[in-house]
């Protein structure tokens, strides 16, 4: 069986992963002219390192990333709102990593190309068409990066991993509009900082208008401090317009984000200083999409934010597009027929990553921020008497264990 996936990102690289060590052979082509280390943070949970670590890559991961010890949730004062231990901290059999998009992207692709082979992953190909017939699929590529002749390529099924703006997805959702916004607009960035707390811990601080995220994603030039990464969230604008298209990663001018950076205040952070010595930072708006009635159709499918692009809330983004990855691998290895393992797949994934999703536009976990600043905008004296233990622990839990991330899902999976 040949398989090819349309899109070099965590999910595809981590899908082609997965069908090799199934024996199944898996191409990758992907439209950028090289794979780079490009992007700021994200945190990967423990029940997709789990998955990682079977591929042997958790040696990889130490290397480059941060073994995430607790999150602290804060109102924009900085006071805690609730605080837990995170990964193996917490009692998972394998970590929560704090880790640059960018670096996990190339640890992925790096393993793809030393035991899949140099021709695996061919990049500059841009997805023009495909046609499906009933002993396969005939994907068209044309040469993105220098303008020669492309290739047709042919194989027993195709998955599309290829973002939000996915080109699959648009094929057989051709009016699916531009993506859904809720007004929210991001700026994110990573530099160089002072740790804080024990420089291996998250803060995500704010309240229903806006959120800072801080965490470290890598070691530092010096013992005392770390690769630190930013996110400010504010919401300005109008949810039910489309996104400004004219923002889409484009680069953040300080400006903007200062007057709003200056809001929150993080003991132990200089959240200003921090904000103006990064060099280079991003703006974009803060968007998903509806979820699908289907991924599937015959031999060809979705993956990944190409299947269910969701709000970055929970720490929840790469690490689907990597359990899809196992999934779909396993489907193909066990069903009969390319056409039933496909089915089989979205039967599996479409129903949690559409809960998912739900649960992202209100706010996931991060609610729980949201529901004391509704109680208390001016702040606190004790947590308690505003929102009790119980209640607080409700939101976050019920988070994890609907995103199948809980202490008991993750170590019995893992073994």
């Amino acid at each position: 069986m040949h398989v090819i996936i349309v899109g070099g990102g965590i999910g595809g690289l981590t899908a082609a992963l997965m069908l090799h060590r199934r024996g199944i052979r898996a191409t990758v082509f992907e439209q950028a002219g090289t794979i780079r280390e490009v992007g700021v943070g994200i945190n990967t949970l423990p029940h997709a390192i789990a998955e990682l670590e079977e591929l042997g890559l958790l040696p990889a991961l130490d290397a480059v990333g941060i073994r995430t010890r607790e999150l602290h949730y804060m109102n924009r004062y900085g006071q805690t709102v609730w605080q837990e231990p995170r990964g193996v901290f917490a009692g998972f059999k394998v970590p929560q990593f704090s880790i640059h998009r960018g670096r996990l992207q190339k640890l992925i692709h790096d393993a793809v190309v030393e035991r899949l082979g140099p021709d695996s992953v061919r990049t500059g190909r841009r997805l023009l068409g495909l046609i499906e017939d009933e002993g396969g699929v005939t994907a068209h590529f044309a040469d993105s990066h220098y303008g020669a002749a492309g290739e047709s390529v042919r194989a027993d099924a195709l998955v599309g991993a290829d973002g939000i703006h996915s080109a699959v997805r648009a094929r057989y959702f051709p009016n699916q509009g531009p993506p859904r916004w809720q007004g929210v607009r991001m700026w994110r960035g990573a530099i160089d900082w002072p740790k804080f707390l024990d420089g291996e811990s998250m803060i995500i601080a704010g309240g229903m208008q806006a959120k800072l995220v801080l965490y470290p994603i890598g070691r530092g030039d010096r013992p005392d401090t770390r690769l630190t990464n930013w996110v400010v969230n504010v919401r300005l604008g109008d949810p039910e317009k489309p996104p400004p298209k004219e923002t889409w990663s484009g680069q953040g001018r300080l400006e903007d984000v200062l007057p709003f950076a200056r809001r929150f205040t993080v003991p132990g952070v200089d959240i200003e200083g921090l904000v103006k010595a990064t060099p280079q930072f991003w703006e974009y708006p803060m968007c998903d999409r509806d979820p699908l009635p289907r991924w599937t159709h015959g031999r060809v499918t979705l993956l990944g934010d190409a299947a269910h692009p969701m709000y970055p809330v929970g720490s929840n983004g790469a690490s689907q597009a990597i359990l899809d990855a196992r999934c779909l691998a396993d489907s193909l290895a066990n069903a009969d027929h390319p056409r039933h393992a496909l089915a089989l797949y979205e039967a599996e994934r479409l129903p949690k990553t559409a809960e998912i999703c739900a649960m992202n536009r209100q706010g996931g976990p991060e609610r729980v921020i949201d529901a004391v600043e509704a109680l208390a905008p001016s702040g606190f004296d004790d947590v308690e008497r505003v929102l009790s233990y119980a209640r607080r622990e409700a939101i976050v839990k019920s988070y994890a264990g609907k995103a199948g991330f809980a202490l008991t899902q993750v170590n019995r999976r893992a073994g």
